[in-house]
């Protein structure tokens, strides 16, 4: 490869690492608010299907790119990103409650009963969420990489939505049980929960695998790789 041209690669390999780690960090900090998603009126255990938390909704980009990221670039690469998310979580973390223990002035617009009710959970849920974002994100790459040596590189549907659906599920089991366990959500609504965030996930997997393709497309054609070709950045 060119000398140009891996320099174009690496500048959009940090771009989907900044994009996905602002994906991660924003899906923190606003998982506290749950809405009510309305194409079916049904009910789960005393939970209707598609109430979520919109901390969901940035999430299933993650994915997206640590796939599209795992076939382009490696598995190592996808590591590395998934790596450096973790650490913003954790450094966002710190930054708030560093301003959380800072004294609100008394003509501050958020004062600091409203900015803990907020973000005074975060520990937990960034806690919670690293756990289970760690655990999912390393099966969506583990599972990804076998499928894709199973069948040398052909396939992209499938690699790209089992390993999504194995590992969205792991998620959202993982983080439901710590959240429930820490006393943040009542268990009784676990179940029900745990049934709409992962369908909800298997929706948007399946939404995104055009992207992908479209995604694996432009770089393949721009970079001139062959099938289960993978860019080196060294």
């Amino acid at each position: 490869m060119h000398l140009k041209d891996k320099l174009l690669a690496q500048r959009i390999y940090l771009l989907l690492g900044a994009l996905f780690i602002t994906s991660l960090v924003v899906s923190n900090l606003i998982f506290q608010k749950f809405f009510y998603w309305y194409p079916f009126d049904v009910e789960i255990f005393g939970t209707k299907l598609f109430e979520i938390s919109v901390g969901i909704l940035p999430y299933p980009i993650t994915f997206l790119i640590t796939d599209l990221i795992s076939e382009i670039y490696g598995k190592k690469r996808a590591n590395d990103v998934v790596v450096a998310g973790i650490f913003a979580s954790f450094f966002s973390m710190l930054i708030i409650y560093t301003s959380n223990a800072v004294p609100a002035t008394p003509w501050s617009p958020v004062q600091d009963s409203t900015f803990t009710n907020v973000f005074g959970s975060t520990a937990i849920a960034v806690f919670a969420s690293m756990m289970a974002y760690l655990l999912a994100q390393f099966v969506d790459i583990q599972i990804y990489h076998f499928w894709k040596n199973l069948t040398k590189g052909k396939h992209l549907w499938l690699r790209n939505n089992f390993s999504t659906f194995s590992s969205q599920f792991v998620d959202t089991a993982t983080v439901l049980l710590l959240l429930c366990s820490f006393g943040k959500i009542e268990w009784d609504k676990f179940t029900g929960l745990l049934i709409a965030g992962f369908i909800f996930k298997v929706m948007i997997a399946m939404i995104d695998t055009p992207f992908l393709y479209l995604g694996v497309y432009v770089f393949r054609k721009r970079f001139k790789l062959k099938v289960n070709e993978e860019i080196d950045l060294l």
